[in-house]
């Protein structure tokens, strides 16, 4: 029996949902979907002789890639599957001129990942509850006319462009932006995937020292989402964020560890991750 690994087609979602909801993280067709649209020859899927038994996936946004959706069938794990597809993906993301690979490791995957040669940076926590409503700033407004403006201050906190990830997301009525400004720029912003009855919000950005632009943000979005089940990634350190979500009802479900292959990205932000795979 060989391992190797051949890129994923639409004919292979049925199998990456399956495998998937193995673990239970709630992926659909369409999931998959858009991670081809953004990345037609990043998504893979590993063989056995003929037969798939597991999934990874990969975007490139310039210098810094990101890797997610890692899953290997169970009989076939510790046989060295899932260090085949992660360093066929770093191979694929080094040839697009990627030279910093990013992923949210499961707790108890750190140690795989090190091996590996990727380095730990900071603890993120994945909450889930339903919007509420709650006061807001009146310097925090709907935005998805400021499409230029949020994929450039998006950018210089993530370190950057995801203008191909964030267009979609923006432009699709279903979803939610919110901006805020002070003295005419823009401090921050933060959107929300909305579909199947659910919500993941994500990305949120806004400059150091700004919790409070943070949270009116939060709010103004959680208003917009009232009644709805959702799934926020918050990095452990923001306290204030942490804090005022746990209030409002939220519960935690699990954490992650965001972790690096190649030279760290320096963050000057308050930043909340867009999904766990694709940053």
């Amino acid at each position: 029996m060989v391992f190797h690994v051949r890129n994923m087609s639409r004919a292979d979602f049925e199998f990456a949902v399956h495998i998937t909801n193995l673990m239970g993280w709630g992926l659909a067709e369409q999931d998959f979907e858009f991670m081809m649209e953004l990345e037609p020859e990043g998504c893979f899927v590993l063989l056995e002789d003929s037969d798939p038994v597991g999934i990874a996936t990969a975007v490139s946004y310039g210098k810094l890639g990101w890797f997610g959706n890692l899953i290997v069938s169970e009989n076939e794990r510790n046989r060295g599957a899932g260090t085949l597809l992660v360093k066929h993906a770093l191979k694929y993301l080094t040839e697009k001129n990627v030279q910093t690979v990013g992923l949210y490791a499961y707790m108890e995957r750190i140690p795989f990942y090190k091996r590996l040669g990727f380095e730990c940076d900071s603890e993120f926590i994945v909450l889930k509850g339903k919007g509420f409503s709650s006061p807001v700033r009146a310097n925090v407004r709907k935005a998805q006319q400021q499409l230029e403006e949020i994929i450039t201050f998006d950018q210089s906190c993530f370190g950057a462009s995801r203008r191909k990830m964030l267009e979609p997301i923006l432009t699709d009525r279903d979803n939610i932006c919110f901006a805020s400004t002070e003295d005419g720029h823009m401090s921050g912003f933060a959107a929300a995937k909305v579909y199947r009855g659910l919500a993941e919000l994500g990305p949120l950005a806004c400059k150091r020292g700004k919790a409070k632009t943070a949270t009116d943000l939060l709010k103004a979005t959680f208003n917009a989402l009232e009644g709805l089940e959702t799934s926020v990634f918050v990095p452990k350190k923001e306290k204030a964020i942490v804090s005022m979500l746990m209030k409002s009802g939220f519960h935690e479900e699990f954490r992650v560890e965001k972790m690096f292959h190649g030279p760290s990205i320096p963050e000057d932000c308050v930043y909340m991750a867009e999904s766990l795979e694709r940053g």
